[in-house]
């Protein structure tokens, strides 16, 4: 799926970088546990950066969303860390902020530098061996590795445990990973994301409603098609292992209210490219980042659009760019 679909390129551009680290300001790192396999993927902004959060699945993992509130008095963050190993997997916050303190990177409180890094994990436990899980050391590696490069993409960081198609039980699954995806306007205004998606539905193409990856027949070929076993009825597989967590960046100027609400518009993507969506047994978590150095969009009808395309686009990617494992194929492996 071309992030640009629709639109002439003389309006709107899929920049050279077209992942996260196309907006200025932002860096990417992975650590991948290749044990289990699980891991994690941290997104730095050393110079700071107002944020959001829109928390939408019923059983999230997340650790300091509430900072992210307009009513608090934390007005910059200076990383994310995603994460597999559900509520374990958040120590690798501590990694983070270890990192930065050491850089003398965050809010200057007396003589000390305080980093701002929410976190949210995904369900992945049911993935390899589960003793095996992402922690304070994983998120330091994580960060030390972190470049304005690309970003790289599939089974790796905080992707490297996730899977989808979790309707009928793991027995067909598929896996996942890690997307991202940019677009970049005339104006000068970049919106970018990453996710990665571990959810219990499928991944549809929001432009034909055509399944990308999702639950499998029960003879492994061909998708089921999550939208007719709910619908007839059909009985369900366990429904752990669960929930989709991502960044949408821009390098527009925005308020904190301004930043909640990308992320609220932003899950618009998930909802679109995944079916169901933001159920009982998903944690569904976007983090939204404006870096500032562009003025903003007041009526957030642009950002907000682009926003939601890019993460829909973010998904798709996660689920095509994704390497199997032995009991759990990948898009590649069908083809």
């Amino acid at each position: 799926m071309n992030v640009a679909q629709g639109f002439s390129p003389a309006i709107a551009q899929t920049p050279a970088n077209a992942t996260l680290t196309a907006v200025p300001g932002i860096k990417v790192g992975h650590h991948t546990l290749t044990e289990r396999p699980t891991g994690c993927t941290v997104v730095l902004i050393e110079s700071g950066a107002t944020a959001g959060v829109d928390v939408r699945g019923a059983a999230p993992a997340t650790r300091d969303t509430d900072l992210l509130s307009p009513s608090k008095m934390v007005e910059q963050i200076f990383g994310v860390a995603l994460s597999g190993g559900s509520l374990f997997g958040l120590a690798t916050v501590d990694g983070v902020l270890r990192h930065l303190e050491a850089r003398n990177i965050g809010i200057v409180y007396g003589n000390r530098h305080i980093p701002i890094v929410p976190g949210a994990s995904i369900f992945d436990l049911g993935v390899g061996d589960a003793s095996v899980r992402p922690t304070a050391d994983c998120g330091y590696r994580a960060a030390q590795a972190a470049t304005d490069a690309p970003v790289k993409e599939g089974s790796v960081g905080a992707g490297a445990g996730a899977t989808l198609g979790k309707i009928s039980g793991m027995a067909r699954a598929m896996k996942s990973g890690v997307g991202t995806a940019a677009i970049a306007m005339p104006d000068g205004l970049i919106v970018a994301a990453l996710v990665i998606a571990n959810p219990l539905g499928d991944v549809i193409d929001p432009a034909t409603g055509a399944i990308v990856a999702g639950v499998r027949n029960a003879n492994g070929r061909g998708f089921a098609d999550a939208r007719k076993i709910v619908r007839a009825g059909t009985p369900r597989g366990r429904l752990g292992d669960n929930s989709t967590i991502g960044v949408i960046a821009t390098n527009a100027k925005l308020t904190k209210a301004q930043a909640s609400y990308l992320a609220q518009l932003t899950d618009d993507g998930y909802a679109r490219a995944i079916w169901p969506i933001h159920t009982m047994v998903d944690g569904d978590t976007v983090f939204a980042i404006a870096t500032g150095s562009k003025p903003g969009d007041p009526d957030m009808i642009a950002i907000g659009a682009l926003a939601a395309d890019v993460m829909a686009t973010a998904v798709i990617r996660a689920a095509t760019q994704a390497t199997g494992l032995p009991s759990l194929p990948a898009v590649r492996d069908l083809k």
